[in-house]
């Protein structure tokens, strides 16, 4: 009797597994359980022991480098660890931290809390309250959803404020606007768009009931959110409302200091804006002729915001791209701009300085020009900087350290460096570049022993969307359990991402999501064609938008994979937009509702694709819970319907909690990528 081979991409609608889409239906989750309990059976013996305890170990040691930010005099930091695995909300001063061991200040200790109030807490962040910062809104997830519980907190008497702002479950936050009053831009009691973010901006005063709080600002329900931002750099408080039309379209109003008489901005919808300190700089995605002049996609024009809001376009470019130079990032710091770009996959970074008489700008010395840097604030609350920044430094083979960039000074001087997780003898880090289906150069990083034996145990991974930048980063997972054992790891800079700007992305978007694939394919076949390895050797991971990846890479090109490992995934590209959050993606990848954009997505919709008689690589799909962006149905129906084509290699996981993530805490986190790369391993005859 034939297999089932349903839904197909020409009856993309006639899908037996909907039911899987009940996330806490019995049926579903009963199938959920045999299928864990399939996996673990199989996957889950002393070899996934031993890989779990050693990657706990490496995400919960005492001496990791503790990532901080400025609030008044203290240094904020939230911490995990084996002892606390929700994690404490504590701080110093900057005279402590720079000492080998720092006096820490508990703020908040989330698994004391979670256990007093009989919640799965997890830690979301906190709003603190300018100026002063003793007063906080905490943010607070059940089992690490997007979705959080709102609470006024005392930092000062550390506990909650009696009477004090509350709001239930929501995906959102607030803002403070004074020390009595929030902006709310939550999806509460129905202000909610289709995407399932904030449809509107209320202004809440402490007592008032937050449903009849009046809306100051409110978007379409076809828009993605509705967004609210303070600005204090100025005597004059600003209050801007942002209307997040799609992933990268925004409409911009400006309001007075009470978030009252907003008026839009004129600009086009396709633009990246920061105003502060008097100044208004701004990136278009597309080509732009304003001012009489005509500029391409991302450049970075900025003038004066005063002369703007009368009217005056005579903008001074910042920034020009180059065809593998890009802006990958701006932002004010007292009063300066920073710049963060990638030169050919090298960061550099700028500071410049706005005047009537032009922009100066001078180069961020002492920062490496290889691997992923990054260069931000030490102060939370932009108003407050005195100019001091922090600088992240990481590469393959380099843990991450903390710099200090003080206002005024020559070069930064180092806070803290994260401890080696894995061994790096023998190792070294190369780029190459593979040729994809159209003939685009697709560049990779490959680490590993500097011998190529032909047989390599690859681990390949890349994202290639949204514009996310897929930069060489210490992954002291991967480090210890597959480099320090003579593997190879490939991080991959497929198209879809932003590493070389608007146009890398848009190749990789909506019909060019094949292309994204295909170059992943192509590194896959130009590691094979280099002598690194051969095809049965290469595991395969990725996430989320590269969770679609990997699928495609089961459906399209299995015959160059020994294994995959996809997770949190989406899969079924037909009903996505009308899952969860999936509706803010048709900027990404299209409209399944609409028959042309439709055409394309359907060749890409691994879950429509994927037909029985293949000769497919094993994998593992591997999804949670309380994944409230991602729809946990995608990974459950893929799996369904492969197991059902008579596929016995495909295995599933989906623990209780975690968000869209690996888990809820460091234990969890550990679990989850242990199964991951113990059944990769044992797929490609690596054990």
């Amino acid at each position: 009797m034939p297999s089932d081979v349903r839904p197909t991409a020409t009856a993309p609608d006639d899908d037996p597994y909907l039911w899987l889409e009940d996330i806490n239906g019995p049926a579903a989750l009963a199938w959920v359980e045999r299928q864990n309990r399939r996996t673990l059976d199989r996957f889950g013996g002393d070899r996934f022991a031993v890989d779990r305890e050693a990657i706990a170990a490496i995400l919960d040691r005492p001496d990791k480098l503790p990532l901080i930010a400025r609030r008044g005099p203290h240094l904020y930091n939230f911490w995990l660890d084996a002892d606390h695995p929700r994690g404490l909300w504590r701080r110093t001063t900057l005279d402590s931290y720079r000492l080998e061991q720092p006096q820490w200040e508990v703020v908040l200790d989330v698994d004391a809390l979670a256990a007093r109030e009989g919640e799965d807490w997890t830690w979301s962040g906190a709003a603190t309250r300018p100026g002063t910062h003793d007063r906080a809104i905490l943010r607070l997830a059940r089992g690490g959803s997007d979705a959080v519980v709102l609470r006024e907190f005392d930092t000062v008497a550390r506990d909650f404020v009696v009477g004090g702002f509350e709001l239930p479950e929501a995906k959102g936050g607030a803002s403070w606007l004074d020390p009595d009053s929030l902006l709310l831009s939550s999806a509460w009691n129905g202000d909610v768009t289709a995407s399932g973010y904030a449809r509107t901006v209320r202004r809440w005063r402490r007592g008032a009931d937050p449903g009849g709080s009046p809306v100051l600002f409110e978007v379409e329900r076809n828009s993605m959110s509705a967004g609210v931002g303070v600005d204090r750099t100025q005597v004059d408080r600003t209050v801007w409302f942002y209307d997040s039309v799609g992933f990268f379209d925004i409409r911009l109003w400006r309001a007075d200091a009470n978030g009252e008489r907003p008026a839009r901005l004129d600009l086009p919808t396709d633009v990246q804006v920061d105003a502060e300190y008097g100044w208004i700089v701004v990136k278009r995605r597309t080509a732009w002729t304003v001012g009489g002049e005509t500029h391409p996609g991302d450049t970075l024009l900025g003038m004066r915001l005063a002369a703007f809001l009368q009217g005056r376009r005579d903008f001074t470019v910042l920034f020009r791209p180059g065809p593998r130079r890009s802006l990958q990032d701006f932002h004010w710091i007292a009063g300066r701009l920073v710049l963060s770009m990638l030169d050919n996959l090298q960061p550099v970074f700028e500071l410049l300085t706005p005047s009537d008489q032009g922009w100066s700008r001078e180069p961020i010395v002492g920062l490496p020009g290889v691997g992923l840097v990054s260069v931000g604030p030490l102060d939370i609350e932009a108003s407050e900087s005195n100019g001091d920044m922090l600088a992240t430094v990481q590469a393959p083979l380099m843990p991450p350290s903390l710099l200090l960039l003080p206002a005024g000074a020559d070069s930064p001087t180092l806070l803290k460096q994260s401890p080696f997780a894995f061994s790096t003898e023998g190792l070294v880090v190369t780029r190459h570049e593979a040729v994809s289906s159209d003939g685009e150069s697709i560049p990779y990083w490959q680490t590993g022993p500097a011998e190529t034996t032909g047989d390599a145990p690859v681990h390949l991974t890349a994202y290639g969307g949204f514009a996310v930048s897929n930069l060489p980063a210490y992954n002291p997972v991967v480090g210890k359990v597959w480099l320090e054992r003579g593997g190879t790891s490939v991080v991959a800079n497929i198209r879809g991402g932003g590493e070389f700007g608007t146009a890398w992305h848009d190749a990789g978007r909506f019909a060019g999501k094949r292309l994204s694939h295909d170059d992943f394919a192509a590194i896959a076949a130009d590691l094979v064609r280099r002598g690194v390895t051969r095809p049965g050797r290469i595991a395969a991971e990725g996430g989320s938008n590269g969770g679609l990846l990997i699928a495609n890479m089961l459906t399209r090109y299995p015959e160059r994979f020994g294994a995959l490992f996809c997770t949190i995934p989406l899969v079924d590209m037909r009903r996505y937009s009308r899952l969860l959050a999936g509706a803010s993606w048709i900027a990404e990848y299209g409209d399944p509702d609409k028959p042309a954009e439709w055409a394309w997505i359907m060749t890409y919709s691994a879950y429509h694709q994927a037909v029985s008689g293949q000769a497919y690589p094993p994998i593992l799909i591997a999804t949670t819970r309380r994944d409230d962006r991602v729809h946990p149905g995608h990974a459950r129906k893929m799996a369904a319907k492969l197991q059902a084509m008579g596929y016995d290699q495909v295995y599933f996981y989906e623990p209780e909690a975690g968000g869209h993530g690996y888990g809820k805490d460091n234990r969890e986190r550990a679990s989850f990528s242990a199964l991951g790369y113990t059944f990769l391993r044992e797929k490609i005859g690596w054990v």
